[in-house]
């Protein structure tokens, strides 16, 4: 945990995140930014005079979601606001948000901070549209108009975080249930999602909220760490040296190059962006029969699926969380592991063994045309003591090779991959193994699990791995015992 003294940080984030919607939110063009620039534009999200919006109701869909996934109240009833500013991304000089009456209310986080559960509260979620993108060259600025008008929620936090640390895990689980939900990519690179870190520090016991300081834009969870990091340093260093003046409240950016927060202007009040009920946008309203339609698409969310995997499946942590950040990789998990007998080891082959032969043709587990239940039927053969590990292995470079032969094909057509049946001849290399290694055998008679393993490593080892390994541990076990 940070320590911060005699200081404590407060902390809020309004997360803007964009909806995966095929058009925009208020027009009918394609909700794609990543086409040649000025491609994807129209009357709505340029600002023709006389253009009217009309809302995309699968936007609406997708907020909704998000809301019951947190917990949060949907508003059956919800306005739409202008906010006014003039920049060069924005060609109407107001964006589309609702500021007064969002249609979500409420909602919780819940997620792990170095290994501790923890929860924390959402103030509320609205959507509005996105801006442009300014593109920047060595003589000039363009605006790409790609993304004018893509769907946006913005989640916006109590002040209810006290570390960097809380910040990201907030965050990333909120990054989570949205994949999860099918509600946005997250693609962080491609701007999906938009951090903002509200940041303030105050004595410990007291119980006002100071100024704040605001970093925009941040699209890394570990660079927003870093960057809240440096502003809360930066605001007890001021309030050390001056302890009766107040920071000014701006709005900053984040230099990585130079570690630090750097003030952009002054930060704005709700009064310079002059809102007002946008006039050419009815209320929103809603039926309950339409939000429980929603609440029925709901898949199992990841906190929730993580739980499933480690309590009733058995998986470690760190596997649980590999299959959780990775959604291709756990749907294939999940469809193979029961057909698996033992869903433990299923994991440890598809997450790792295939996934590293996949790597190395540059693919996905999903992309090497081999089934969930291919794997599943490997592992099955793995566990009645049809094959080895070792052989094991080698079937699946073969299935690789050729994904249209099942590994029982593969080992029943190669007499490599029979399992030694002659057990006078495997017991004389056991003999053999165990006379030669007597402090071995002392040592796991001493309580050293790993000695056991030795002998039995080496009896595979003479055997070229096709001994039958509970066959062996079988008979080593008789032998020293």
């Amino acid at each position: 945990m940070n320590d911060y003294g005699e200081f404590e940080a407060v902390i809020g984030l309004e997360i803007h995140c964009q909806l995966n919607t095929k058009t925009k939110l208020f027009g009918r063009e394609p909700n794609n930014a990543l086409c040649e620039p000025n491609t994807n534009i129209g009357f709505v999200d340029t600002g023709q005079p006389g253009a009217l919006p009309v809302l995309n109701k699968e936007a609406v869909k997708k907020a909704i979601a998000f809301g019951l996934a947190v917990g949060a109240k949907i508003n059956e009833t919800s306005y739409f606001d202008r906010k006014s500013y003039f920049y060069p991304d924005c060609p109407f000089n107001y964006q589309i948000t609702q500021f007064y009456h969002p249609i979500i209310t409420g909602g919780e986080i819940r997620c792990e901070v170095e290994g501790e559960a923890t929860t924390f509260t959402i103030e509320h979620t609205h959507l509005e549209n996105d801006a442009g993108k300014l593109v920047h060259f060595p003589d000039f600025t363009g605006v790409d108009f790609n993304r004018s008008g893509a769907p946006l929620i913005e989640i916006v936090s109590d002040p209810c975080m006290r570390t960097p640390k809380e910040a990201a895990a907030y965050a990333k689980e909120i990054h989570s249930i949205l994949r999860y939900i099918r509600s946005s990519e997250c693609n962080m690179q491609e701007g999906h999602m938009r951090m903002d870190a509200n940041i303030s520090v105050r004595l410990k016991g007291e119980t006002e909220l100071r100024p704040k300081a605001e970093i925009k834009n941040m699209n890394s969870f570990t660079n927003m760490e870093m960057a809240i990091e440096s502003e809360i340093q930066s605001q007890i260093a001021f309030y050390r040296k001056h302890p009766d003046k107040r920071i000014k409240t701006g709005t900053y950016r984040f230099d990585l190059e130079k570690q630090k927060t750097i003030l952009m202007r002054a930060k704005e009040s709700a009064d310079d962006y002059r809102y007002f009920p946008e006039p050419d946008l009815p209320p929103l309203i809603l039926e309950k029969a339409f939000i429980k339609e929603v609440e029925d698409t709901l898949p199992e969310l990841p906190r929730a699926k993580r739980e499933r995997f480690v309590k009733k499946i058995g998986l470690s942590e760190y596997f649980a969380d590999l299959l959780i950040d990775d959604i291709a990789l756990c749907d294939f998990f999940e469809k193979g592991a029961g057909a698996s007998k033992n869903p433990k080891a299923y994991c440890n082959w598809v997450a790792i063994e295939f996934t590293a032969r996949a790597n190395e043709k540059n693919l996905h587990v999903k992309d090497l045309n081999i089934t969930p239940e291919a794997i599943a039927e490997l592992v099955n053969m793995i566990e009645a003591g049809r094959i080895t590990g070792k052989m094991a292995k080698e079937i699946a470079d073969m299935m690789c090779e050729d994904p249209s032969k099942t590994a029982t094909e593969i080992a029943d057509s190669d007499d490599r991959f029979k399992p030694m049946d002659n057990s006078k001849a495997l017991e004389e290399i056991v003999d053999a193994i165990v006379k030669a290694n007597p402090e071995s055998i002392e040592d796991y008679k001493n309580g050293k699990e790993k000695a056991f393993q030795y002998l039995v490593g080496q009896v595979m080892k003479q055997t070229r791995g096709t001994a039958p390994p509970p066959v062996v541990k079988e008979m080593i076990t008789k032998k020293i015992t």
